[in-house]
């Protein structure tokens, strides 16, 4: 790499690439923790200050921090944003714009997968939504001209020169070069920006020098997006138990982000690390005997003495955890030969080579960066980083080698909604208005179905909180859907397991039904049969009737009780404080938006009372405890009533 081609200041790195790539910049970046925000954000600053060129910029999960929405809301979010995230953390200019619907006409952003309900309302991303698959996207790329390619990249001195790792964002760098060489096209303008604190990840993630035209090395490094961990409700761990008994010892698993899948994580622990209470309680939960009957047939409930394969598109912490403790272990060789001597028991546990975690993208904490720093250094062979293609999909010269690897294989993923018949909405709403994407979700199902032992695993909650009070996330139709019926497969939400693979019509409505809630079956029902698809003298067992939320409390009652089910599985990112003015908060939102919410709020006003010792350093916490200015006061008076109504 010349010297001229190395940069420690990112705005001449900016000036440089404007000035070889002309007045239209079209460019590729990763999804993500790798994407480089600084010099997007100066590539961005310079389109806005000279209007005459142009950059469309083609990406995916544009990571953005928290936000408030009001001023109360402020109050807590802000200092919890700044300690979480770093005082000097930088957010990408071009998505906060285009949130607040302030993209300058010159620059088009268009993102395959979202950031989950972000971009909902703005009209820009709607309208340059491109849906795809995620194995299709490289693929795409290509016929879109991209003359600049940007990624946040590890690097390293060896003997041999500078190697740098593609580390949390091979998946589609990898893929896309090699399609432009392929199609014949000219290799777009690579440009590696080194970040101190990513892991340095070897084998298909590591590249040699030359793969990059320029390297920028910033004075300093904002810390890594790490993504605040989630609480788990009672209803995600009644599904995540439920799931738990669906994953085969010796198998190969693919999860996703978010609190279904940390439920679904804890399940799993817990049924390995004490299975006498874990089946305690599946069978306390699994009133109607769905789950059991599933799982005897796809699943087990024993605890993992062979161990799992990860095998997902996205490395998350639930991975990290499922690793240390012992369940994630089973190691796959990319060699036919020892990958069939390893599935016949053949293969002495010495052989080197063999990875136990294989995945395209990840993201998480800042203890799963740590923990992948640490495997990377004393294991090498442990995890494989590599491209989308080999991980989403089962095409092309390693399809027999991925199908063994991937025996046994359960493929979680989670969905918005379900229809009776089984299709599954995930992304988009009924009048297409996309929450996320497809990313790889279809790639996942469709697997599944491939592979001769393999299932596809969708996780929905049975209800949700509408508008106007609990709606049923199980419609008889939807006007869109990600997953079609065709492909129905396994669904899953906290009152059992829906097996719809190889139904009829009628049997799947049935199964349906079987994982409702309860005050929304009768009408369910009456619509299939109105519609002919189930029979008229059909009658739902009483057992049905008892998926109600009470039914779930009571099962699970006496392990939260005992502190087996925490609320945050895998602790918090908030202080105690902050943990005891959560519900409050919530309170008040869910208050406000009704009439009757809204009267006992004004209640609250009129009365407030004295504070107590714990809520005056809940109010100190968010700056009310002095409060002067009348605005002031009134939230005061209403987070001190929201303090003692959420109160456990």
């Amino acid at each position: 790499m010349l010297p001229e081609q190395r940069f420690t200041d990112t705005d001449a790195c900016a000036q440089l690439v404007v000035e070889r790539l002309g007045a239209d910049l079209r460019v590729a970046a990763p999804l993500g923790l790798g994407k480089p925000h600084g010099l997007l954000n100066a590539l961005y600053g310079l389109m806005q200050a000279d209007t005459w060129r142009s950059m469309t910029l083609y990406t995916a999960l544009s990571l953005t921090r928290p936000r408030p929405k009001n001023s109360l809301e402020a109050r807590f979010l802000d200092p919890f944003v700044e300690r979480h995230f770093g005082a000097d953390y930088v957010d990408p200019q071009y998505a906060l714009d285009q949130i607040q619907g302030k993209l300058p006409p010159n620059v088009a952003v268009h993102e395959f997968y979202m950031q989950s309900g972000a971009l909902l309302h703005s009209g820009s991303a709607q309208r340059n939504y491109i849906s795809q698959n995620y194995t299709h996207v490289a693929r795409d790329l290509v016929v879109q001209d991209i003359n600049l390619l940007v990624q946040l990249v590890a690097r390293r001195e060896t003997p041999a020169g500078v190697r740098y790792s593609l580390s949390c964002n091979p998946d589609l760098t990898l893929d896309f070069l090699d399609r432009v060489k392929a199609a014949g096209k000219a290799r777009p303008l690579c440009v590696a920006v080194v970040h101190p604190a990513l892991p340095y990840i070897g084998g298909d993630a590591e590249v040699p020098q030359e793969y990059f035209d320029i390297e920028l090395t910033p004075p300093s490094s904002p810390a890594l997006f790490a993504v605040p961990r989630l609480p788990v409700d009672t209803a995600e761990y009644a599904l995540g138990l439920h799931a738990s008994a669906l994953v085969k010892d010796g198998g190969c698993l693919q999860i996703g982000i978010g609190a279904l899948s940390d439920a679904l994580v804890k399940g799993l622990l817990w049924r390995h690390q004490d299975n006498v209470a874990w089946r305690k309680t599946l069978l306390a939960l699994d009133q109607g005997g769905n789950t059991h009957t599933v799982a005897g047939r796809v699943g087990g409930l024993g605890s993992f003495k062979t161990g799992l394969y990860g095998c997902s598109e996205m490395i998350m912490d639930g991975l990290m955890h499922l690793a240390k403790a012992g369940v994630l272990k089973r190691r796959s060789w990319d060699n036919l030969a020892l990958e069939r001597a390893a599935a016949a028991g053949r293969l002495p546990g010495d052989v080197p080579g063999g990875h136990y975690l294989r995945g395209a993208f990840f993201l998480g904490s800042r203890d799963l960066y740590g923990w992948l720093e640490t495997v990377a250094g004393s294991d090498a062979d442990a995890i494989d980083m590599c491209p989308v293609s080999n991980v989403n999909q089962l095409y092309g010269d390693h399809q027999a080698l991925a199908s063994l690897q991937r025996r046994g294989a359960r493929f979680f993923n989670t969905c918005m909604m379900s229809t009776l018949l089984g299709a599954a909405v995930s992304e988009t709403l009924d009048d297409g208005h996309v929450v996320s994407g497809v990313g790889g979700q279809y790639n996942f199902v469709a697997m599944a179905h491939e592979l001769p032992d393999g299932r596809s695993v969708l996780l929905q909650r049975a209800t949700r909180q509408g508008k106007n009070g609990v709606e049923t996330n199980i419609r008889w139709q939807y006007g869109q859907v990600t997953i079609p019926r065709h492909l129905r497969d396994i669904v899953v939400s906290e009152y059992g397991v829906a097996d719809l693979r190889g139904k009829s019509d009628s049997e799947c409505i049935e199964a349906m039904l079987a994982i409702c809630d309860a005050r929304f079956i009768d009408a369910l029902a009456a619509e299939a049969k109105s519609h002919g698809k189930l029979a008229a003298d059909f009658k739902l067992p009483e057992v049905w009737r008892k998926h109600r939320p009470e039914l779930l409390h009571e099962a699970l009652d006496k392990p939260v009780r005992k502190g087996l089910l925490p609320k945050f599985p895998f602790g918090s990112d908030f202080t105690e404080t902050e943990l005891r003015l959560l519900p409050a908060l919530e309170w008040l939102q869910s208050s406000s938006a009704n009439w009757k919410g809204r009267w006992r709020l004004l209640k609250a006003l009129c009365r407030p009372g004295e504070a107590t010792t714990e809520e005056i350093v809940a109010l100190e916490r968010m700056g009310l405890s002095t409060a002067t200015r009348l605005g002031d006061r009134l939230q005061r008076r209403l987070l001190q009533a929201a303090l003692r109504r959420s109160s456990p």
